[in-house]
Formats: structure tokens, C-alpha cells, sequence
């Protein structure tokens, strides 16, 4: 893929000053630390480093630091590799679903205000709708285990809250005896009752904070915090339809790696979908679901754009990806062995397709790539000093 002729770095270099001039009261300080780290990313204002190849020494030369910054749009694909590299041991021998959790727009301005708990209780609901519907003997009967991705935004960055999930297809009967699969290999979950439930547990969760006063109401909210109104408005959230989307099942592993490949690391909007900044605003392309998923093309004001990007800024240390079930950190590796025991199946999990086994091989003999030669942005400085300004005499 060729390389973006624009970049979100550009925008923010353009547009963030005047940005945070007119909304300075309103920028929390880890937006301030994306717009900054997405800015330096790859500029000598991190410093460089110089790549050799272990295997045959071809030098790569210089390159510049990243900033590693999770919302940054070019510097997941290394964190990505890593983590998809970690759970392909764990995959395994059985379809996978995708079931889609989407919260109503109603608490969509809400959630910006609350992000931690809000966002924490999302997952929560999720995962025990889950987890209690496969468990119902009605239903599946078995324990199921599955993984959630948050993602936050629409495609044209808009505040869209919610989660994909991704399920293997069955579980495992009590005492894990043996491996439960649904009754039918296009059905895993009966969609109503997913919504009704989920509907059930986040409205319950969303009234016990605050009870507990763990909600926060500002601006054109703060009418929220009186006991009453607060009452119609979860009234109202009754009654809506909470989408829960149970998707077509993925063919195995294989297409698990290539979804999550896609899906876990992504950020508000790749440089590849801006097409052009011009009189102070940003084109970039979407896609219309509503339509058939038509390409389209949207502009908007450099600092609106801005402002868009950093709604989907995470609170610090805000885990978006989780398991649970049996796919939970305690126990998903066993368990995954377990499963395959009781499929029958001794093979061993897939192999990841190259482009995504090494994020650094050399180019020339495909050996791993190491750094021999750091310079920080101090040596920077001092070995390119900065121009200094003619001063205008007239």
C-alpha cells in the first residue's frame, strides 16, 4: 500500500493551535498528550534510530521514532502484530461468531462525560448477556468464552459506542466434560433476547450509579442530576430497541486472524481515508452502510474535524480489549487445549500469514531486524541546529 499524501500529523499541525484558542476549557490533558505525541510521531523531535539486519548486515539507515501513542494512526501495527501473535496459540478448531453491542444515541453525550465507568459498564452488560444466555439450558446450555473490542466512533466520526465481539461457535458443558455446538452452524444466539437482556443489565447498572453518585452530569446534562428526571430519562431508555447484532459466522481460525488483524488496534480513522485539506477544511472518505455501503466523501472544518478525532480519546490506562468466559487470562490457555482434546483434533493452531508473523524482517534475506545506533532528540539539536530568523529591519 502506498504511503498517505495526508496524514491526521497534518491536520493537527495545521489546525490544532487555533483549536485549542477557541476550546482550551474544554480539552482534557490526555487529549492534549495525543495531539502532541500524533504531531512528533516520526519527526525528529523523538529522535532516530539505524536498523541493521542480524542475518546478512544490510544496513536499512536512519529512521525516525514513533510515539507509540495507541491513538495514533500510524503506529499500531507493530502493537497489533504483537498481541494477534500472542492469542494465535490460543485459537481454536471451531467457526467463530461476530455479535455486534450498540448502546442507543440517547446516552451517546452522556458516555463522553462518564467515559471510565460508562464505557467499563458497557463492557460488563455485554459479557453477562453472554455469558448467561449460553448458560441457559434453553438456549446452548454450555460455558462459552469470547473477546470484546471497544470501538468508539461511526465512519464519519461521530460518538458510536460500541462493541465487537468475537465468539467461538459453542462451548463447554458443566464440568467440561465435552464440547457443546449450537444446533445450527449459521445460528448461535437468538438476537431478541440478547437485546432484552443487555437492554436489562446496562439500564440496571447505569440506575446504580447513580445511586452511588458515580455519574457526573455537566452543561446541558446537568438537569440529570435531580432524582426525577433522571428516572424519565432511564424510562425512556426502556423504551428503545438496543441493537444487538449477531453477524454472519466466521469460516475458522483463519478468518479470526484476519478480522482481528483489522479490528483490535484500529484508531478513529486511517490516514488512508483522508483525501485532501484545502481553505481550512478536511475531506476524507466513509463508507454508507445505510446505502449499501457506498463510498462517499465528507468535509469538514479543520478544527470540527479536530474536535471529532479526540472524542474517541480512551481515559489513561482504559483496557479496550478484554476476555471472558473461558477465552478469560486466567485460564484460556488450558482451556483452549481442553477444547481441542475434546474435538478431537491434534492439530496445531494457524500459522500467521507473513505479513503479519514479523512487523520488522529485512528486505533483502527476510532475517529480523535490529537497532544498533539511537539518537535522541537532545543529539538531534545539537547536530542540526535550529535556522535562526533574519530579523526584518524595515
Amino acid at each position: 500500500m502506498n504511503p498517505p499524501t495526508l496524514e491526521v500529523a497534518d491536520i493537527f499541525r495545521a489546525f490544532a493551535g487555533r483549536f485549542i484558542e477557541r476550546s482550551r476549557a474544554r480539552i482534557s490533558w490526555p487529549q492534549h498528550k495525543v495531539m502532541r505525541a500524533i504531531e512528533r510521531c516520526r519527526t525528529s523531535a523523538l529522535g532516530k534510530h539505524r536498523d541493521q539486519c542480524t542475518t546478512c548486515g544490510h544496513d536499512l539507515g536512519f529512521s525516525f521514532n514513533s510515539c507509540r501513542n495507541r491513538h495514533c494512526p500510524k503506529c499500531q501495527t507493530q502493537a497489533r502484530n504483537r498481541w494477534i501473535a500472542a492469542r494465535t496459540r490460543e485459537l481454536v478448531p471451531v467457526g467463530y461468531f461476530h455479535v455486534v453491542f450498540t448502546v442507543p444515541h440517547q446516552l451517546s453525550e452522556l458516555m463522553l462525560q462518564n467515559k471510565r465507568v460508562l464505557y467499563d459498564l458497557l463492557f460488563r452488560a455485554a459479557a453477562t448477556t453472554l455469558l448467561e444466555v449460553a448458560a441457559n439450558p434453553k438456549r446452548l446450555g454450555a460455558e462459552i468464552g469470547f473477546l470484546c473490542v471497544l470501538h468508539t466512533w461511526g465512519q464519519t466520526l461521530t460518538h458510536h459506542p460500541h462493541l465487537h465481539c468475537v465468539v467461538p461457535s459453542g462451548g463447554f458443558a458443566p464440568g467440561r466434560t465435552r464440547w457443546v455446538r449450537p444446533r445450527s452452524a449459521s445460528f448461535f444466539l437468538p438476537k431478541k433476547v440478547l437485546s432484552k437482556v443487555f437492554r436489562g443489565k446496562f439500564i440496571d447498572g447505569l440506575e446504580q450509579l447513580f445511586r452511588s453518585s458515580k455519574l457526573a452530569f455537566h452543561g446541558s446534562l446537568s438537569w440529570l442530576a435531580e432524582p426525577r428526571s433522571f428516572a424519565k430519562f432511564v424510562q425512556q431508555l426502556h423504551q428503545h430497541y438496543w441493537v444487538v447484532y449477531p453477524k454472519k459466522p466466521f469460516g475458522g481460525p483463519e478468518h479470526v486472524l484476519h478480522y482481528l488483524a483489522r479490528y483490535t488496534h484500529r484508531v478513529a480513522i486511517s490516514n488512508h481515508r483522508l483525501l485532501g485539506m484545502e481553505d481550512g477544511k478536511v475531506t476524507f472518505r466513509w463508507k454508507d452502510y445505510a446505502h449499501g455501503g457506498k463510498q462517499r466523501a465528507m468535509t469538514l472544518a479543520g478544527e470540527e474535524f479536530i474536535r471529532r478525532f479526540l472524542m474517541h480519546v480512551l481515559p489513561k490506562g482504559f483496557v479496550r480489549i478484554r476476555q471472558y468466559g473461558w477465552m478469560a487470562n486466567r485460564c484460556r490457555k488450558q482451556c483452549a487445549a481442553r477444547c481441542r482434546i475434546l474435538l478431537g483434533e491434534e492439530t496445531e493452531p494457524p500459522a500467521l500469514a507473513p505479513n503479519l508473523a514479523a512487523a520488522r524482517v529485512c528486505p533483502i534475506c527476510g532475517g529480523a531486524i535490529q537497532v544498533v545506533e539511537r539518537i535522541v532528540p537532545r543529539e538531534l539539536r545539537h547536530r542540526w541546529p535550529r535556522r535562526t530568523r533574519e530579523l526584518d529591519s524595515s
